[in-house]
Order: structure tokens, then C-alpha cells, then sequence
């Protein structure tokens, strides 16, 4: 995804170097797609790249014009299915291997139902990069089915923008920003929809390489502070952030959940209050977000609650910060605009 957004920002004339070298990157490591990129270090590069042009939805402009063909295994191996089940099952198995940070997951009933997982690293600021994935996947199953698919239903957890608009208008449907979870859904029949392509010689030589790549790969084990950052992040707007839901949530018992954060030096009520600071940061720098919605955003049920929490961690309100940031964003533009 990186990659693929810094090819893109250089047709729009943009100077990589500057924003490399601030995530420490070098254009080797862009250029040699044998370089494996630490997920952090791409969610940072897009946010920057996203803010150098001025471009809140690039990680869906990317995966709208990018070649699929690009993620390799993960493309060929759903390609070359029989159905469309399998090929976004055969998705799901191959995703860690274009990104570790990132697991699809499929589940198959009533609807066909394709989440997005973060593993080991926070989902908090990463706008981009999900709605590449979904736009990725959304663009896949109409390619392998040669239809037009229109999914049922499409939940993102971060807020809304203006320019959301114009995902509802590629989806076919309003989404629902601020969800608990990230997800696509179809009805459950397009499951069956045949692969244009299929190949089933094809698909089982991949399949077992695909395999093979995976079983080389470290197991990862254990619950981190990102996996507990990423359960607080998804129930903070939609229900209680007690550490018993969040251990529930991430399928072990409030006691374990308290060993395994002491063992990495840190504590549940540290991890919420970081959390939250961090994600209110963040959220201030979206204008099209009220201060009432980033309180309720980050689980508060009064904007006076959020705003005493806000002044212990600055010593200022977040009016007043966000005041502040609208005007530095002007001379800022200008200064970028003489740059160029």
C-alpha cells in the first residue's frame, strides 16, 4: 500500500524524500519491493502523504486505480477459485503475507460477512490503509465475478468525512462510519457466484506455496498493549471500556489480560487514558468533527467531561486547540504551495 501511494504521489508531482526520510524510509526501500515495510512505518508515511496533498481519501483513491494483480499471492490465489467464497477465503488465509498488521477474516451464513483485524499494531490513526483494504476487496469481488456487485452492508470504525461521499457512491450504499468493527457484507447467495477465471489446477499449486510461506513465518502469540488498544478503540463510542469487555473481547479472562499488560509494563486504566488523548488529537485535526461527537467518540456522555479530561492532559480546552490549529493551517498551505 505504500508503495502503490508513493507511486501515486509522485504522478501528482509530489517530492518524496522529505517524507521518507521523517518515517525513515529511504527510496531503496520504495523501490525494492523485497524490502519488507513495518506496518507503523506505512501508516505514518500515508498519513503524511495523504496531508502533502491535501488528499483525505487517498488510501481509497489508491485502491480504486491500483492493478489488482499487485498483491501477488493474495490476488492470484482468490483469482483462480472456483467460487467466490473460496476466492475471499483464499484471501483471508494469504492476507498476512502482504501485511502482517492487517488479517482478513470470512464468515459465510445468511450473509457473506469479510472483517478486517488489526494484530499487533493500533488501528487509531489508520484511515487510510482500511479504506484501501475494503475498497481492495469490494473492487476484487466484482472482477471475479463479473458483476457489479453492491454489498449489504459496509461498517468502518473511524468517523465520517465530507469526502465519504464519494465511497458511498463506488459501494452503491451509504456506509456506516464510527462502527465496532471494519467490515464488508454481501447476501449470503453471492458466495456461490462462480470465478470468471477459475483454475483449479492453478489454485491448488498456490494454494500450497501460499501455504508454505505462511508456515515459515512466526507464529504470533500473546496478547499486546496495540490488540487491547484496537478492542478499547471499538467499544469506546458503542459500549463500556471496563477491562472485563475488552478481555472478553480478546478472548481471555480479566486476570490473564492484567498479567500479560503488567509483564509489558504497562496497565489497563494507562493504556485508556493514552488512548483516548492520542485519539482526541487526532480527531481535532478532522474539522468536520464537532467537539460533542469526539466526546462521544472517545466514550464520554458530556462534552464538559471530555473537556476536563482534555485540559488535565494539556492544560488547555480542546476548542481552544483546535482554534489554534485552524489558523496555523492556512500559513501552513502557503508554505508547502512556495515549496513546490
Amino acid at each position: 500500500m505504500t508503495r502503490l501511494a508513493c507511486e501515486h504521489a509522485r504522478k501528482a508531482g509530489l517530492d518524496l524524500l522529505p517524507i521518507l526520510r521523517r518515517v525513515g524510509l529511504t527510496l531503496r526501500d520504495i523501490e525494492d519491493e523485497s524490502i519488507r515495510l513495518r506496518v507503523t512505518t506505512q501508516i505514518d508515511c500515508l498519513n503524511l502523504i495523504g496531508q502533502a496533498l491535501n488528499d483525505r481519501l487517498l488510501g481509497f483513491h489508491v485502491a480504486i486505480e491500483m492493478d489488482l494483480r499487485r498483491t501477488g499471492f493474495l490476488y492470484y490465489v482468490a483469482a483462480s477459485s472456483g467460487n467466490l467464497c473460496d476466492a475471499l477465503e483464499g484471501m483471508s488465509r494469504c492476507s498476512t503475507i502482504l501485511n502482517e498488521g492487517v488479517k482478513l477474516e470470512t464468515e459465510f451464513g445468511e450473509m457473506l460477512q469479510i472483517r478486517f483485524d488489526y494484530a499487533g499494531v493500533s488501528r487509531r490513526s489508520d484511515r487510510h490503509q482500511i479504506e484501501a483494504w475494503i475498497t481492495a476487496v469490494a473492487r476484487s469481488c466484482r472482477e471475479f465475478t463479473g458483476r457489479e456487485l453492491v454489498p449489504a452492508d459496509v461498517q468502518i470504525m473511524h468517523p465520517r468525512i465530507a469526502e465519504s461521499s464519494q465511497m458511498d457512491s463506488f459501494f452503491g450504499r451509504s456506509i456506516e462510519f464510527s462502527a465496532d468493527r471494519d467490515e464488508i457484507s454481501f447476501a449470503g447467495t453471492a458466495a456461490k457466484l462462480p470465478v470468471v477465471n477459475a483454475d483449479s489446477y492453478l489454485n491448488r499449486l498456490l494454494t500450497e506455496q501460499c501455504e508454505e510461506a505462511l508456515a515459515r513465518r512466526r507464529a504470533r502469540s500473546g496478547v499486546t498493549q496495540a490488540d487491547v488498544e484496537n478492542a478499547v478503540s471499538s467499544l469506546l463510542p458503542h459500549g463500556p471500556t471496563r477491562i472485563e469487555n475488552v478481555a472478553q473481547r480478546l478472548g481471555v479472562t480479566s486476570r490473564t489480560l492484567r498479567r500479560k499488560l503488567a509483564a509489558e509494563g504497562v496497565t489497563f486504566a494507562g493504556i485508556l487514558e493514552n488512548l483516548r488523548f492520542a485519539l482526541a488529537k487526532h480527531y481535532l485535526a478532522e474539522p468536520d468533527l464537532s467537539i460533542s461527537r469526539i466526546a462521544w467518540l472517545l466514550g464520554y456522555t458530556e462534552v464538559s467531561a471530555f473537556s476536563h479530561a482534555f485540559r488535565r492532559w494539556t492544560g488547555r480546552a480542546p476548542r481552544a486547540v483546535r482554534s489554534r490549529r485552524q489558523s496555523e493551517a492556512p500559513s501552513a498551505r502557503a508554505k508547502r504551495h512556495a515549496n513546490r
